[in-house]
């Protein structure tokens, strides 16, 4: 039966790629790609027990997993190239400034307002950590997290500020740190400051160097476009993982809990839209571009691996200055996630307050707690399991027993691909508000 269930993924995977030759719309193919791969998914763990089950997924990952390590492999060199060839153009360094304001503003807030929609949606549905119960994966993962809880212990802002200022670049280029991408952000942006002064002295010689630079960033998004193209497929494959493997039973015990944060993510996306109305943005368009990006993001996991996708989204569909689609896809990876770094650690650390007897719904403790949300935004991984090192922080910034983050294990990849999508929703909303709040100005 493994034979032939290769040969159906295998077919599927042919006649996605005829889909694509004949219609051309990369958005559509990945949409039709998310349904064949849910479908096909649960047929998989409805028909077959688990050795066939792991060892039909085990020649399908190759593929999912192969996209997600392509994108990967280009995220680094496309950070770095892209920003470096940007900056080099700009005619103002002080534009440098205003672009990282704006868009770390724009995350910021957006996060804030995301943990208050967190917070709400714990009071309209009810939620609880009572009544969780803990069995031999809950366990595991509790262990797990009071293991990555020492290392956040007595973490402050300063430090973790500290942390981004990259001391060695090329261990960041190989995405040594949590917070590399950022490292290499501020690298390249010296980089290209560096340029322009050098362009002010000889302006021969800064010629030479932004036609070097510009001649590699050519070569790099030719490379990115290669691998985008392979993303229904990816997204085909992925899917088929996720719905699979998911534990029907934990998802239907813990249904309170996914309907809430599926509503607090649905009312996020609206504020989104909301804010880029006001910014003469038609949402309705924004969401039709955006939505291949946001289909790979939800099936991926994985806001770093989008970076390729979020870029290319922003400057050839939104028309977004180069800039500053690459600083927010880039800080939006790291800093201001609105539903790991929002949502998440906002609705669990007003789940778990009662147990020490602190009321999640004062006054009080409701702005405390969506500052310390806030601020503990900057450096969360944009990889799966980001969500939890962000409610580690809170939850530990607060005072709060850490054992909730385990007991929801069993539903964490299934919120985790909606949260994903708004995280990196929220990037480009960044990117797009600051591309029409500065104008082109630079």
């Amino acid at each position: 039966m493994l034979i032939v269930n290769l040969a159906i993924f295998v077919a599927l995977l042919l006649l996605l790629a005829i889909l694509f030759r004949k219609t051309q719309k990369l958005g559509q193919t990945v949409f039709i790609g998310l349904l064949l791969g849910l479908a096909c998914g649960t047929l998989l763990q409805v028909n077959y027990e688990q050795p066939l089950l792991s060892s039909t997924l085990d020649w399908i990952n190759i593929v999912g997993n192969g996209y997600v390590r392509l994108l990967q492999m280009i995220v680094m060199p496309l950070v770095f190239v892209s920003i470096l060839s940007a900056i080099s153009r700009i005619n103002q360094t002080s534009s440098l400034g205003k672009i990282s304001v704006s868009v770390l503003s724009t995350l910021l807030i957006t996060t804030a307002i995301a943990a208050a929609i967190g917070i709400a949606m714990v009071y309209i549905f009810g939620v609880s950590a009572e009544g969780l119960v803990a069995g031999d994966r809950e366990l595991a993962a509790q262990t797990k997290v009071l293991s990555r809880a020492d290392q956040v212990t007595g973490l402050s802002i300063p430090a973790m500020l500290v942390s981004f200022i990259p001391k060695n670049p090329f261990a960041d280029l190989t995405g040594a740190n949590p917070t590399s991408i950022i490292s290499v952000v501020i690298f390249s942006a010296f980089l290209g400051v560096a340029a322009l002064s050098l362009g002010k002295e000889d302006k021969a010689l800064g010629e030479r160097i932004v036609q070097g630079v510009d001649t590699l960033n050519k070569l790099i998004m030719r490379l990115v476009r290669f691998v985008i193209r392979l993303t229904p497929y990816g997204v085909f494959a992925l899917m088929i993982k996720m719905s699979a493997t998911s534990k029907w039973a934990d998802i239907v015990n813990l249904g309170n809990f996914i309907v809430a944060s599926y509503v607090a993510i649905g009312l996020m996306f609206l504020v989104h839209g909301i804010l880029l109305f006001l910014f003469k943005v038609n949402p309705f368009d924004y969401y039709k571009k955006v939505l291949p990006t946001l289909s790979f993001a939800f099936t991926s996991r994985s806001s770093a691996a989008t970076i390729p996708l979020n870029i290319e989204t922003q400057t050839n569909k939104l028309g977004n200055n180069n800039v500053i689609a690459n600083f927010a896809a880039t800080f939006g990876a790291t800093i201001g996630q609105n539903g790991c770094g929002g949502i998440y650690p906002a609705m669990l650390a007003v789940m778990v307050a009662p147990t020490v007897g602190v009321d999640p719904f004062s006054v009080s403790y409701i702005l405390t707690l969506i500052l310390v949300v806030a601020i503990s935004s900057f450096g969360i991984a944009g990889v799966g399991g980001g969500a939890t090192f962000a409610a580690i922080v809170v939850l530990s910034t607060l005072g709060l027993p850490l054992e909730l983050v385990g007991l929801l294990i069993s539903i964490e990849p299934l919120i985790d691909m909606g949260r994903t999508a708004l995280n990196v929703n929220g990037a480009m909303v960044a990117g797009t508000i600051s591309d029409r709040l500065l104008n082109k100005k630079f």
